[in-house]
């Protein structure tokens, strides 16, 4: 998403920087040309503090974009350090109170104390939901007037370019079986057993085939599952694949089963392709993209026979996809980037 942004910012006209602590995300190399990168040599937030400091007595840039909590944080002690007055706007967004929520009291504490002393210095605080934008509130013990809501810059043109490419797997060429398709990390958040169970429902009740996008530590478990349940001939698993919007463009329907998420991204991109989609009534972001299940139908989080009826039903009666495309106008890469850029240049 925050490549995205950087395309619509220099759509836009805008002389933009790219402060990384990391660099090693597959989506650099989207980078636009004209983005100048500034590599940190520390490898953690807090450490980069003086590194950030020193950049902006230097550069002196009109604002700072900080894309996570903890580059937050240092980013308001930089800033501090520096003695300039480089206005701060801070993105969030993770529903961070459901996220916790199973961590012990004392490390909540310490993930919530320094979001209350620091978070009243940003300028500006972007969430995007309304529901992560309700959390920040409350667990920062701010206004919730001083947080507002950007929608994530899924739509861009080259969504539709990549959904139009070769048909990435041989279970989507056509005359094939119904394929739903999951995407996301393979961890907790995602609920990918949930699927995988209700998915096994709806197998027995007719042919149809699953593929879950993504990598991660749970990718043992979860084909021990499809064993365990009788369908691993049915299920796929094809790890990371670059070219999303492919697999999801020939799907018959995408399944969201999170336990959490901030604004999921493939759920919006499913319905910019016209795609039908199922999701959990996860905090927060589904309710909002699918206007509380006119769009699509949520069911609740780990409710196995409630995601697998939705499923049968969706198949069965799909809703038009020019319906879908419509509900996530709000979107769309430049409408996101002009919106960033006001709160940007208050």
């Amino acid at each position: 998403m925050l490549i995205h942004l950087l395309h619509g910012l220099v759509e836009l006209g805008e002389s933009v920087e790219l402060v990384l602590i990391r660099a090693d995300s597959p989506h650099l190399a989207q980078c636009p040309a004209a983005v100048r990168q500034v590599h940190l040599r520390a490898n953690h937030a807090l450490l980069a503090v003086p590194e950030l400091a020193h950049y902006l007595r230097t550069r002196r840039p009109r604002a700072l974009l900080a894309a996570k909590d903890r580059a937050g944080r240092a980013a308001v002690l930089a800033r501090a350090l520096s003695g300039v007055e480089t206005r701060l706007v801070l993105r969030l967004g993770t529903h961070l109170s459901t996220a916790m929520a199973e961590r012990h009291a004392l490390e909540r504490a310490l993930r919530y104390a320094p979001m209350r002393w620091l978070y009243p210095s940003f300028d500006r605080i972007v969430a995007v939901s309304n529901g992560v934008a309700e959390d920040t509130a409350q667990l920062a013990h701010l206004p919730r007037s001083r947080i507002q809501v950007i929608r994530n810059p899924v739509i861009t043109p080259a969504l539709s370019a990549a959904a139009a490419a070769p048909c990435p797997h041989p279970w989507l060429e056509a005359g094939q079986p119904p394929v739903i398709v999951g995407a996301g990390r393979l961890q907790r958040q995602k609920d990918f057993p949930t699927l995988i169970r209700a998915f096994a429902q709806v197998r027995a009740q007719r042919d149809c085939r699953l593929l879950i996008l993504g990598e991660g530590r749970w990718r043992g478990a979860l084909e021990a599952l499809t064993v365990e349940l009788g369908i691993a001939d049915a299920v796929a698993l094809p790890g990371f694949q670059p070219q999303l919007p492919a697999y999801l463009a020939r799907a018959a329907l995408f399944v969201l089963s999170s336990a959490w998420e901030g604004s999921p991204n493939v759920l919006t991109e499913a319905l910019a392709l016209g795609v039908p989609v199922v999701s959990t009534d996860c905090p927060s972001g589904p309710a909002e993209i699918l206007a509380g299940g006119q769009i699509g139908p949520l069911v609740p989080v780990g409710d196995v026979a409630a995601l697998a009826e939705a499923m049968v039903q969706t198949l069965e009666h799909p809703h038009p996809a020019a319906m879908l495309q419509a509900a996530v106008t709000e979107y769309d890469w430049l409408h996101s980037a002009r919106a960033y850029l006001q709160a940007l240049a208050e």
